[in-house]
């Protein structure tokens, strides 16, 4: 395995705690036990397995999963003693990865990197991994010095890492996770370690759209050792790419392919292969994805958007979204610039049919009181499709883009967007 011994020497001579045992967790536990048939790991599967542990023994390092909050931890252990498969992946791998992150248009922007590259550089091996599902120790056999790794990054994968990426890309920062974190301050410097943890001759790319983004970066350039490039939807909308052909649609993601070809012209990419490159790229599921038109209604599936700026998005790139469905698990996240939106703006105005779904869709309707406009409250997704059915004319967009999580009824977004597919078509006869 390629630069393997350096990866050893992260691990030897520890004693290690696998802290969750979902896909990552077990990633982690097979290298291990492959690296270091002999070595000494305990693995702890929930928080009151981990507990126990940390009341019984002192680790060296212990591997965290995402999904398990740093807030468990302290109190318990000496925080330094945490780390993560990415931590460990990008202390030896870091010069050769490609990272994106932020809060919304991360898988989007991965993939489309990821895409860009492979087409751009056939005879280039090019790797896909990280908060795609796809745990960054399961593609430690495909790397090699010539190897380029295109990953995406969560919040909690970023939080505990020593080194960042060669090239890294923050897309922006809203409010998200806040219960992984004592505040909202809490978040966004865990997204800013990718750029903080980079060493001189590497780049950073940020959107100076978001505000909280810019402010980050303004109060934290001087600890910056990367090359910073910002960049903005204008500088998106003036450039070549505005006029490439895509299935891509709306402002958010024209920043994205933006971002996503400036990343990839510094490994050497033009825009003679760019160009043909992006025009084969199909967008992701869940992410203002077609489902069809079913007698007469056009529906898309955007189940992805789990804060309001994303609904406000998803409503700007397409046209006559007539019913909305809104709401899910009730995170305490901010609704008034949605609401706003959906009050004040041309095409929010147009949203004449809204669905609330959950404690968050209860609290959306009950502090924007939007009496002008056709309401239903429910829990059931069944009400729900039968209901846009019943009140979207023809021609017009019936949109589910929650603006909420989908832990109240579901296991993920996937879940919740495969169910609304599912149920469309149905009750389309």
């Amino acid at each position: 395995m390629y630069r393997e011994s350096q990866l050893k020497a992260l691990l030897e001579g520890r004693r290690i705690l696998i802290a969750g045992y979902g896909r990552e967790g077990q990633s982690s536990h097979r290298l291990l036990q492959r690296l270091l048939p002999g070595g000494e790991a305990d693995v702890a599967h929930n928080d009151e397995e981990i507990y126990t542990l940390l009341s019984q023994h002192t680790y060296d390092l212990i591997l965290k999963s995402p999904g398990i909050s740093t807030m468990k931890f302290e109190g318990r252990c000496d925080l330094d003693t945490l780390t993560s498969q990415t931590d460990l992946f990008l202390q030896v791998y870091g010069d050769q990865t490609l990272a994106v992150t932020g809060t919304k248009g991360k898988s989007t922007t991965t993939t489309l990197l990821w895409h860009l590259l492979k087409e751009t550089f056939p005879q280039r091996h090019v790797v896909l991994a990280g908060n795609m599902g796809i745990p960054l120790f399961d593609v430690l056999e495909e790397l090699d010095d010539r190897c380029l790794v295109v990953a995406e990054f969560s919040c909690h994968q970023l939080e505990n890492i020593h080194r960042g990426p060669h090239v890294g890309i923050l897309l922006n920062l809203y409010q998200e996770h806040l219960d992984h974190y004592h505040d909202y301050r809490g978040y966004q410097m865990a997204k800013m370690q990718l750029a903080l943890r980079q060493q001189a001759g590497d780049h950073t790319f940020y959107c100076t759209d978001s505000p909280v983004l810019v402010e980050r970066m303004e109060e934290q350039k001087g600890h910056i050792a990367a090359t910073l490039h910002p960049y903005s939807l204008h500088e998106a909308q003036q450039s070549p790419v505005a006029q490439w052909p895509t299935e891509l649609r709306g402002d958010h993601n024209l920043c994205n392919i933006f971002v996503a070809c400036e990343a990839a012209r510094l490994t050497g990419a033009t825009d003679a292969g760019l160009r043909p490159a992006l025009a084969t790229f199909h967008g992701l599921p869940h992410r203002l994805e077609p489902v069809g038109t079913y007698r007469g209604i056009l529906f898309y599936n955007d189940s992805i958007s789990t804060i309001p700026e994303a609904t406000i998005a998803a409503i700007e790139a397409l046209q006559q979204v007539e019913t909305l469905i809104l709401g899910g698990f009730d995170r305490g996240i901010d609704y008034r610039v949605l609401g706003d939106y959906l009050r004040d703006h041309e095409k929010g105005r147009a949203v004449r049919n809204l669905v609330f779904v959950g404690a968050a869709g209860r609290r959306m309707m009950e502090e924007w009181l939007l009496a002008d406009r056709c309401t239903l409250l429910t829990c059931d997704y069944d009400t729900v499709v039968a209901w846009c059915y019943d009140h979207t004319a023809q021609g017009h967009i019936c949109l589910l883009s929650p603006a909420a999580a989908s832990y109240d009824a579901f296991k993920n977004f996937e879940e919740r967007g495969a169910c609304y597919k599912k149920l469309v078509e149905s009750f389309a006869n």
